[in-house]
C-alpha cells in the first residue's frame, strides 16, 4: 500500500478513525529535507503495509491542518495511534532511524 494524501476533508476518515497506527508526514514540495525523506516514507509505507497507514500533508495545499498541529518546521512526522498523536519527529531522518522510531509502537 503506497501512502494516501491526508486532506483537512479526509483527516477524520484516513487518520483518527484507522484501526491501525498512521504515520502523517507534513511536508512541501520546495522543501529539501522533505525531497530526501520522501523516498524512505514511500519504501517504509509499502513494507509496512497493513501494519501501518502512511499519510502525506502538503502543508502548502493544508494549511489548516498544519496550523491546527503547530507545524513550524517540515518535515516533521508524526505517528498517530488510536486516533492520538503519540510521538513526532523532525527534519530528514536516514531509513534506520525512521525505522527504529517506529518500533516502538508497532
Amino acid at each position: 500500500m503506497s501512502e494516501v494524501t491526508i486532506t483537512k476533508d479526509n483527516f477524520k476518515a484516513e487518520v483518527l478513525d484507522s484501526d491501525i497506527p498512521v504515520l502523517v508526514d507534513f511536508w512541501a514540495t520546495w522543501c529539501g529535507p522533505c525531497r530526501m525523506l520522501g523516498p524512505i516514507i514511500d519504501e517504509i509505507a509499502a513494507e509496512k503495509a497493513g501494519v501501518l497507514k502512511v499519510g502525506k500533508v502538503n502543508t502548502d495545499e493544508q494549511q489548516e491542518l498544519a496550523a491546527y498541529f503547530r507545524i513550524n518546521a517540515i518535515p516533521t512526522v508524526i505517528l498517530f495511534k488510536g486516533g492520538q498523536p503519540v510521538d513526532h519527529f523532525m527534519g530528514f531522518m536516514r531509513k534506520a532511524q525512521v525505522e527504529d522510531f517506529l518500533a516502538k509502537y508497532l
